[in-house]
């Protein structure tokens, strides 16, 4: 069966018999594996072009039961301006290596596929404060896949008001829960991974979900609010989504 579908290709992979698997993360199917011949170096035609990492293209496939194979592609965007900043570079490298880790394959998901194109538009114009973007992408992306951690309450005892970022009980909890747990590993070596930022962590998580991309493109956190939530953030992205450690995120 034919198909066509926009995408950006996430990486590639180098298979047998010179052939290559590209993880493509498209708008109808989610990610999916697609196999080719074509390579950067031996073809010029846009097919070619459409295959490097960033690209964002139109893609048509011939969809098997258990396989997708590139037909032919056309760019639409190449995101060009991101290899021309090493910090901009690094950064979507990081957006790309999240979303192929975040994501199993073949599960649609359109509307993260439209936050990610924002994004990447959106880091390419920019010229400073590629961190703030970054957390607008996690935050985003942990709420279309259902794991937006709890805020308007404590995660353990249900308490309204709670201080204290837990990264194991997925959100906020209170001060009395936090007593609750430290009493209990006491002397175990078993730290838990509790935080207190300094900044009103609800208030900016919020705001992060509910403004649209477009509202970033003049905001930057300030940068001990950007280093905080970063890390609070990907300790949980790696705890809750299994993700590990990502190649990109040690160059940042």
């Amino acid at each position: 069966m034919l198909t066509t579908t926009e995408g950006i290709v996430l990486r590639q992979v180098k298979a047998a018999s010179g052939r290559r698997i590209l993880l493509i993360f498209t708008r109808e199917y989610g990610k999916i594996s697609v196999g080719t011949g074509l390579t950067e170096r031996n073809n010029r035609s846009k097919a070619a072009l459409a295959i490097r990492p960033f690209t964002y293209a139109r893609y048509d496939l011939y969809k098997n039961k258990d396989y997708f194979d590139l037909n032919s592609a056309d760019v639409l965007k190449s995101y060009y301006g991101l290899g021309e900043d090493i910090d901009k570079y690094v950064a979507a490298s990081y957006l790309l290596e999240l979303t192929d880790k975040a994501l199993p394959e073949e599960m649609p998901q359109p509307k993260l596929f439209s936050i990610l194109t924002d994004v990447l538009a959106e880091l390419e114009q920019r010229k400073s404060g590629f961190d703030t973007l970054l957390i607008c992408y996690e935050v985003k992306l942990l709420a279309e896949v259902g794991l937006l951690p709890v805020l308007d309450r404590c995660a353990r005892c249900g308490a309204p008001e709670p201080a204290l970022f837990s990264v194991p009980d997925g959100g906020m909890i209170c001060r009395d829960c936090a007593k609750k747990i430290e009493a209990k590993t006491a002397g175990t070596g078993k730290g838990r991974l509790i935080l207190e930022p300094g900044f009103d962590i609800v208030k900016v998580i919020d705001y992060f979900l509910k403004k649209p991309v477009s509202a970033f493109r003049k905001v930057a956190l300030e940068k001990s609010t950007a280093s905080q939530l970063q890390a609070a953030l990907r300790e949980y992205l790696s705890y809750h989504m299994d993700i590990g450690s990502l190649k990109s995120e040690s160059m940042l």
